[in-house]
């Protein structure tokens, strides 16, 4: 995770984002019971999201039951594999699904999509020529906002990011991913929850705030949400939960760390190795909750690693699960935490502020304003629902974010909201179908491309290939 980075004046210079975190660590050393409850029995009734009542901080999702109730008792397991920094359209933008909202492609089968440049000139969507990036991407806060401009998403060429914003991958470099997305549901309204780098989105992904967080700025020591982390809930309900990470030189950390406090509690206890993860699988002893963390060095898809390697890897975890004895009663959340710069069509719509603590804009220019703050969703991510119980090939269109995350935990175990996001979130239950598992036997899916090309780790010697390709630019009509 350690190339979310701005252009020009604001780019990032020095440590890793994740070594950031070592020296404070080293230095430390109301809604109605029968809205959510059909939904556990059956399929979720389709007009909930306009009639639920408005949620505040700390209430239950079925107010007339006892905190720590299962309501649905058919998943035992909810595990979180969250990868790095590609949108939607980067990613799934060439699925070719009628019901998932990709890029709009021509006659030819190419997308449609542009971008302008400063001097008029029209960049197009193109199919990247690697599998490897060129370190240009940008997703900070600043340039997060020029590239969404006020909801007209034109932003991305004349951003940091520059042209390979425009770049995308299809069916042939990621072959598990696109088997996954052909079988199991996705959300085409999935976006991340801030308008910038990493460490705010994974706050919202742990604790539903990011306390003002807009960057992939030092925690302080004393950070720490004043309800908890979604794990607290969890751990209050007399649950279980871990967190399976890589150290590495550079990335030694886990997400959990972005709380100091978090880590250093659960260090050697629930923050323990990745090899763990997949022990506990085959073992069939994860824990209740389980957050899956990539080798951020090489795992995670961030620019401007290979995203075949993290393909691989996700594709271990996600089969990890589906071969283990507790598949039957396992739910996987398949995602990104942000759009690391990459084009996205779809503008971000209005969110609702967590808190009312505001943007920390001081490490910027004293003119950059906070716009809307956090009242606003970041760019779309992908998003699969992986589980006996998900719906077959379902898109989900209701608007989510990382916060939908702890709202279906918080529904599954009736725990209380932690800020105003996740108590109003939409907690994915359309996604599923607890009447009968569709996935008792686990599909097939794909393998991934580097299992059957290892050629596929050539541009990691040779370069990501001319950015953008010939042909691609054209002038302004």
């Amino acid at each position: 995770m350690q190339n979310d980075r701005d252009n020009g004046a604001d780019r990032e210079s020095g440590p890793s984002r994740r070594r950031v975190l070592q020296g404070g660590l080293i230095a430390a050393a109301g809604v109605g019971v029968g809205s959510w409850t059909s939904a556990a029995s059956a399929s979720v009734r389709p007009d909930w999201w306009r009639h639920r009542p408005f949620r505040r901080p700390g209430s239950l999702p079925y107010p007339s039951l006892p905190t720590g109730t299962d309501t649905i008792p058919q998943i035992k397991h909810i595990v979180i594999a969250m990868q790095e920094n590609h949108s939607y359209d980067n990613r799934l933008g060439m699925l070719r699904r009628f019901d998932a909202d990709g890029f709009r492609l021509g006659f030819n089968g190419l997308p449609l999509n542009t971008n302008p440049y400063a001097n008029g000139d029209i960049q197009h969507a193109f199919h990247m020529p690697t599998t490897c990036q060129n370190h240009d991407p940008t997703q900070e806060w600043t340039q997060s906002h020029i590239q969404f401009d006020n909801g007209r998403n034109d932003g991305f060429v004349i951003s940091g990011s520059g042209p390979v914003a425009m770049g995308y991958w299809d069916r042939s470099d990621q072959p598990f991913y696109y088997s996954m997305a052909d079988i199991f549901p996705i959300g085409d309204r999935y976006f991340c929850c801030v308008l910038g780098q990493t460490y705010p989105n994974r706050r919202y992904l742990i604790s539903s705030t990011s306390l003002g967080m807009i960057d992939d700025t030092e925690p302080a020591l004393t950070d720490y949400p004043p309800n908890g982390t979604i794990f607290d809930r969890v751990q209050d309900a007399g649950l279980t939960w871990k967190d399976y990470y890589t150290a590495t030189a550079d990335t030694p950390y886990p997400t959990i760390a972005l709380y100091p406090k978090l880590y250093l509690e659960n260090i050697g206890t629930r923050a323990v190795p990745i090899a763990d993860f997949f022990t506990d699988a085959a073992a069939g002893t994860l824990p209740d909750v389980s957050l899956v963390e990539p080798n951020y060095d090489t795992q995670s898809e961030e620019d401007p690693q290979n995203i075949v390697v993290g393909e691989q890897f996700a594709a271990s975890v996600i089969n990890a699960v589906m071969s283990g004895p507790e598949w039957e009663s396992t739910l996987l959340i398949w995602t990104y935490d942000e759009h690391g710069g990459y084009y996205d069509h779809v503008p971000p719509p209005p969110a609702l502020a967590p808190d009312d603590i505001p943007p920390d804009v001081s490490a910027i220019s004293a003119t950059t304003l906070p716009y809307n703050g956090f009242h606003q969703y970041g760019f779309r991510v992908p998003m699969a629902v992986i589980s006996p119980w998900a719906r077959p090939r379902y898109v989900s269109h209701r608007v989510m974010d990382h916060t939908s995350i702890s709202a279906l935990i918080e529904a599954k175990w009736n725990l209380p909201a932690m800020t105003y996001r996740d108590a109003n979130a939409w907690p994915m239950l359309d996604m599923l179908d607890l009447r009968r598992p569709h996935f008792l036997i686990p599909p097939q899916l794909a393998q991934p491309l580097l299992d059957t090309d290892p050629s596929a780790l050539a541009c990691n010697v040779t370069g990501p290939g001319v950015i953008p390709p010939p042909g691609s630019v054209t002038p302004p009509p």
